[in-house]
């Protein structure tokens, strides 16, 4: 068996929006938020996003590309949108995917590219108390 896996840092908590422009005018009003990334398409996971880049971290804006993504549920139950997930990092996805599995903690996917580019996993959120957790491995 792998050696445990510890989480890292809180990496960003993702917002879902259905607007992703103006919510990124609404930083820039109400926090005079100035350092926010490019919006960008990530048709793979069905959605598009945008990172308020904070001190400590990042809030991660969410639109739905479309009736099939995932976020496109979320915003039918919450229209004005609200956080959909927190995310932190891990050294090894690999190794946290084998550490929560032999905990039978529920994986929503398998490995795959995230916005940071690196590997991510989503863990269900009724193994997290209620919170969706997506796993990130840590930006070399």
């Amino acid at each position: 068996m792998t050696k445990s896996f510890e989480l890292g840092n809180l990496n960003h908590v993702g917002v879902a929006v259905p607007n992703i422009e103006a919510s990124i005018e609404h930083y820039r009003r109400v926090f005079n938020a100035t350092d926010i990334s490019e919006i960008k398409d990530l048709p793979d996971q069905g959605v598009k996003v945008a990172f308020v880049n904070l001190p400590s971290g990042q809030v991660e804006l969410i639109e739905p590309l479309g009736e099939n993504s995932p976020i496109h549920g979320f915003l039918k139950r919450n229209p004005l949108g609200g956080q959909h997930h927190i995310c932190f990092e891990v050294e090894n996805i690999y190794e946290a995917l084998e550490q929560v599995y032999s905990k039978g903690i529920r994986v929503l996917n398998q490995p795959r590219i995230g916005a940071h580019g690196t590997l991510i996993i989503f863990l269900h959120p009724k193994d997290m108390n209620g919170t969706l957790i997506e796993l990130m491995e840590r930006p070399k």
